[in-house]
């Protein structure tokens, strides 16, 4: 029993720190809170949840073993993941202002495409393979249920950070300047997939 509080709160540290620190669904929900406020931002927050679930129960339920049996699946999931995560730095640097009556244009990622998201970010993929590998022993649902728990709140305070540098960034050039940084960003968290 005490191993196994030991486990979890050693979980439920990896799920924290795996899940506040920077990567490509925190950067994008920052963007998405400066772009379309947190309120806006929640279906893609609940999206990422949700998907990053569902990939922790395949990884947990073997899908890690496919990618050892056949690393080329996993070479060309990281190469789509790069090229995917590249348009969309793309994306975050050239968003148009909000207009000046205070909407935005467009709309925030919705459940399903944040949830399908998860499928081509690195960050997600090493994050659940970590898991199950080293805390798997606890049963995959209970991983899952840390991730999600721990998950969504470390997650929206991005979006809740973005929603707060609204005022800094009312002036066009300041918020260029902001989304070019966040694509910069992005950039710079898909460069461990170069070296592979």
């Amino acid at each position: 029993m005490n191993e196994t509080l030991h486990l979890l709160t050693a979980l439920v540290g990896f799920a924290f720190v795996t899940s506040i620190t920077p990567g490509p669904n925190n950067l994008m929900l920052l963007a998405s809170g400066t772009r379309f406020g947190w309120r806006r931002s929640l279906p893609h927050l609940l999206g990422i949840s949700l998907g990053f679930g569902v990939m922790l129960v395949l990884v947990g339920l073997g899908l890690g073993a496919v990618f050892e049996q056949a690393p080329w699946v996993h070479d060309g999931l990281r190469w789509v993941s790069l090229a995917y995560l590249l348009y969309l730095a793309w994306r975050v640097a050239t968003a148009p202002p909000p207009s000046t009556d205070g909407a935005s244009h467009g709309r925030p990622l919705g459940v399903a495409a944040a949830a399908l998201f998860q499928v081509v970010n690195p960050k997600a993929w090493a994050m659940a393979l970590t898991a199950v590998t080293a805390y798997g022993r606890l049963g995959v649902a209970a991983v899952t249920a840390v991730f999600v728990l721990v998950n969504l709140p470390c997650c929206g305070s991005w979006a809740v950070l973005g929603e707060q540098m609204r005022r800094w960034l009312h002036r066009p050039r300041a918020l260029k300047a902001f989304n070019g940084g966040a694509a910069a960003l992005m950039v710079l968290s898909v460069l461990p997939l170069v070296r592979g």
